[in-house]
This record gives structure tokens, sequence and C-alpha cells, in this order.
């Protein structure tokens, strides 16, 4: 029952709670409350008063919006919606503790263990400079996006996700989801993107030197809707950090712990997680907003 090194001792409680079970196994009590440094007032107290849960009124709805996603949501996420939506004036740590009380543990941004996919073969086309500089900062949305490719293994085979992402808003606004690479794929993601583009806007959109972001429709589609090309230099993937800081959080908050049998479901739920990630799911860099909430207020501050 001793503390293990460098560790913080146990709470009275606990320690109470172990000696009543060691105790009941028939070992003495004054020799237990000795080991564990209790007195005996301290023992029956803690036993008589049980720790009463933290915000039990809230327990019901952090565990509905934990349970949004397969793999949880974070502490964090569950206090911006309480505030947001709820109008509860709680903290991160509250939450957290509460959490903790609950048994509901988030365990996304998981270190190591992602192979990259690279579509790089070359230059095969039209190359351009890295315009950003790694400067991924943006005070609105449609200045600054970034885009990439990522490779899901499942059971069926392969599936790869083609987005574009709003450095500024954080929001997903433009994505394509096929069993292929290629450029059927980026010519559906840029359909949307166009379709999605406010008029006027003229942003920077950035890649890595991948063939499909050189090949002369991609290359045409952007300059003929007023997108200034950016691209990462060769072996440089912290260039596209920005993005590739996307897939992580896709990979653990919807794909790891999971398999599906067949491409169209695997695609249908990958559609799904991208709509929450732009409509539900609250970031701290926008104040507490979700993508799509910034993006309005922004653009309507604008006009």
């Amino acid at each position: 029952m001793d503390s293990p090194e460098g560790g913080a001792a146990l709470p009275n409680r606990e320690k109470a709670l172990t000696v009543a079970e060691l105790s009941g196994l028939g070992h003495r009590l004054s020799d237990l409350l000795e080991c564990a440094g209790l007195a005996r007032s301290s023992y029956h107290y803690a036993l008589a008063h049980p720790k009463a849960p933290t915000r039990p009124e809230l327990r019901g709805r952090v565990a509905e919006i934990f349970g949004r996603l397969p793999n949880g949501v974070g502490h964090r996420q569950v206090a911006m919606e309480l505030r947001a939506v709820d109008g509860v004036r709680i903290a991160d740590k509250t939450v957290l503790k509460m959490m903790r009380e609950m048994g509901l543990r988030c365990g996304i941004r998981r270190k190591g263990g992602r192979r990259r996919y690279s579509s790089y073969r070359g230059e095969a086309g039209e190359t351009f400079g890295n315009v950003l500089g790694r400067d991924f900062e943006a005070d609105g949305p449609w200045q600054k996006m970034g885009t990439d490719v990522t490779e899901f293994k499942c059971s069926f085979g392969k599936a790869y996700l083609a987005p574009v992402y709003d450095f500024g808003s954080k929001e997903i606004v433009a994505w394509s989801v096929s069993e292929r690479p290629d450029l059927a794929q980026q010519e559906e993601m840029l359909a949307m993107l166009m379709a999605a583009k406010p008029e006027g806007a003229r942003p920077i959109l950035h890649s890595d030197m991948g063939w499909q972001y050189q090949h002369a429709a991609y290359v045409g589609a952007l300059a003929e809707n007023g997108f200034v090309q950016s691209m990462s230099r060769k072996g440089n993937c912290i260039d596209n950090g920005a993005t590739e800081q996307v897939f992580g959080h896709v990979k653990d908050e919807f794909f790891r712990g999971r398999d599906w049998g067949d491409f169209e479901s695997f695609k249908s739920d990958l559609d799904a997680y991208i709509v929450h990630w732009n409509t539900r799911r609250r970031q701290v860099k926008l104040k507490g907003l979700t993508p799509v909430e910034f993006r309005d207020q922004a653009l309507r501050k604008a006009s």
C-alpha cells in the first residue's frame, strides 16, 4: 500500500478501501492501518463518507458527447460542447476529472506507428515554389489551404482520402474518398472545392510534389479558378505539416481499432466523420466554435 517511488500517495478513501478489503481476508486491522499510515478514526471516517461524484447532473450529457465517435472524444471537446450548447459554466479540468471518475478515456493522438503514403514520382509536370514557407497561420477562411492523400488499409483492400483543409477555419472544405489515388479522385475533389469557393477568393493551396499536383489538368483547374499553387520541397514532409496533422486526427479518432468489409461502408462512415469534423467538432484554436461556425461568422463580418 506504499506509494510507488516518486509517485503520489493514495488518498485516504482509496487506502481505507484497500485496508477494508485486506481486513476481510483475515489480516489484523491494526497492522493494516499501521502499514497504510492511517489513523483508526480516519479509516472509519473515509468508509462512512464516500466521495461524491463530480457534477453528477452532467454525467449523461458527458457520456453522450464522448460516445459520438467510436474512439471517444477528448475532455476539451466535451467541455467546449457543454459551454457552447448547454450554457454550462465548467472548466476543462473539471470535465477531465468527471471523465476519469466515469472511466471514459480517449486514447487519441498516439505517437508513431503510422506509415505515410507518398505519391511522389519525380518531376512529372509543372512544379511550384513553397509560397507558404511553413507559415500555416491564417486569420480567416479561404486564405491558406493544404491538400494531400492518405491511405487506409482495411479487410476489403485499400482506400484513399484526398481532402482540402482550410488553415484558417480548420474546415475540410472538399474531399474525395476513393479506392484508387488517381486523377479521377483529384477531379472529384476539385469539383467540390470549386463549388464551395466564395466569389472573389484567391487562396493559396499547398501540397507536396505528388504527380497529381503537377498534372496539367490539376494545375489548369486551380489557375482558372483563382488559386495560387504552392508546393513543399522534395523530402520535406514538415512543409505540409498542417495537413499531415489532420490525417493524424482522422486516423486516431475515426480509423484506429476499426475495420470494414466493403468500400462503400467505409466511405459512408468516413464521409459522416468529416461532416462531424466540420459541424460538431469544436476546436480550442477557434475559441470553442466548430469550423463551419467560424467560417460563417468570418464571412459575415467580411461582407
